[in-house]
């Protein structure tokens, strides 16, 4: 990703399903130059560089560079050798070997001056249009044992958890928002892993007007291992889980454009379109370097009619599906935050409150439990009238766990094992709330 784009990604748990559905809407391989449906001109520039720049090779490795089948590549290279950019060294296995001229080197460098990008072949802006269509994240349907065992490792109550996959089924957008510390990027993560058992298909780039973006993204985007075989799909299309990208503070309102990196001279996607088919959460919504006024005037078409428009360095605007689950986290007022025609297209709002004493004492256990840490249930009783009675705050899922660490950073620095006591927790309180005296 380029410098200015540092969106988060969360990498998807295992899937308990076995190949995902979405195979069986693949992208078909093509079977001819026709049929990959872009410009030929791109084609032939981009054979060029990459046999510039890796060759000389055969044929089929031409192939597996550009992720075309046999017969397209052979078509392309009998083209190239019309124009005499490339000419046949031999062969291997009744494979043509292919080496550049010295007419095609000067030709390639003048093409690499322009773009450097000289990787997978790009798939059209209409097949890259159709098939996100096919693949909407408002096709997605989960039931309550999906999202109860999804979210079991967290402690909510049911109505929670049952707005939540209400939410879920709505492929729309959701508005997460109470108090710090009550859980609720943790609970946008653990929703983004909800919607991933299904998988999509990603394209490695996007051609339009002869331009070049980037959209695969190792970082962002999970393959699919057990993904079908070559010769069966378009290999120019990833089999990957529904994506899931994270912006927090550092969302700026050039990461929602097309990103030209001034050095190799081909755009890389926004976070919307890596996050396509997938989740895009928006953390800490209200404390970004955009202002929410901002964001809102942006925003406000895509999340009403499903479409975002973008636009090249010539002006050249066009428009793309914006067909993602939309989570915006907050821990304010959402009311204060954006008008009401903007929190109309947020279907869903979720106020995620502190928790009851059960609760508090549920995730203590929790968070003892995976430490390997022994302590008494009673003495909960008295660190909760601390925090309530002397302390004057409400109870929040992330103390008992914040706790719990002072509590081994103190055993650290003292080199003893930890210890869970009345002593231990006192002090550990003591050290992590902010004093009223």
């Amino acid at each position: 990703m380029t410098n200015q784009m540092t969106a988060r990604s969360y990498v998807q748990q295992s899937v308990t399903r076995a190949v995902p559905q979405a195979t069986m809407g693949s992208p078909r391989q093509p079977k001819s130059v026709s049929e990959l449906g872009i410009r030929q001109t791109v084609l032939d520039d981009l054979a060029l560089k990459i046999l510039y720049l890796s060759g000389p090779f055969s044929v089929l490795d031409l192939s597996n560079h550009m992720r075309i089948g046999l017969a397209v590549a052979d078509e392309l290279m009998r083209r190239l050798r019309t124009m005499q950019l490339c000419e046949v060294t031999g062969t291997h296995d009744n494979v043509p070997d292919l080496a550049i001229t010295s007419q095609g080197r000067s030709r390639a460098l003048e093409l690499l001056s322009l773009s450097q990008y000289a990787d997978a072949t790009p798939v059209s802006l209409r097949s890259y249009v159709d098939q996100v269509r096919r693949q909407s994240v408002r096709n997605v349907e989960v039931h309550p044992p999906d999202v109860e065992s999804a979210f079991s490792h967290l402690v909510l109550d049911s109505r929670t958890v049952w707005q939540i996959g209400t939410a879920i089924n709505s492929g729309g957008s959701i508005f997460l928002h109470g108090s710090t510390g009550v859980g609720k990027t943790t609970i946008a993560e653990t929703l983004s892993r909800v919607v991933a058992e299904d998988a999509v298909w990603i394209p490695c780039s996007l051609e339009v007007n002869g331009q070049i973006i980037s959209i695969y993204d190792p970082l962002v985007h999970q393959a699919v291992d057990d993904g079908p075989r070559f010769e069966e799909t378009d290999q120019r299309w990833v089999l990957c889980h529904r994506p899931a990208v994270m912006v927090g503070g550092e969302l700026t309102m050039d990461m929602l454009n097309l990103q030209l990196d001034p050095s190799t001279k081909f755009y890389d996607a926004p976070v919307q379109m890596k996050a396509n088919n997938g989740v895009l959460i928006i953390d800490d919504f209200g404390r970004q370097r955009v202002r929410p006024e901002e964001l809102l005037n942006r925003w406000i078409v895509p999340l009403d009619r499903g479409i975002d428009y973008l636009k090249l360095a010539g002006g050249k605007k066009f428009e793309i599906p914006f067909e993602m689950f939309v989570v915006f986290a907050t821990n304010m007022d959402p009311a204060k935050l954006v008008d009401a025609a903007f929190l109309r297209r947020i279907q869903t709002k979720i106020k995620v409150g502190t928790i009851s004493d059960e609760q508090f004492c549920e995730i203590f256990r929790r968070v003892c439990k995976e430490r390997a840490l022994e302590y008494e249930a009673s003495m909960l009783t008295d660190v909760i009238d601390v925090i309530r009675g002397k302390l004057h705050q409400a109870l929040r899922p992330c103390f008992p766990r914040d706790i719990v660490n002072q509590i081994c950073w103190a055993a650290r620095y003292e080199r003893k094992e930890p210890v869970i006591d009345h002593a231990s927790v006192m002090r550990a309180v003591e050290n992590y709330f902010l004093s009223k005296s």
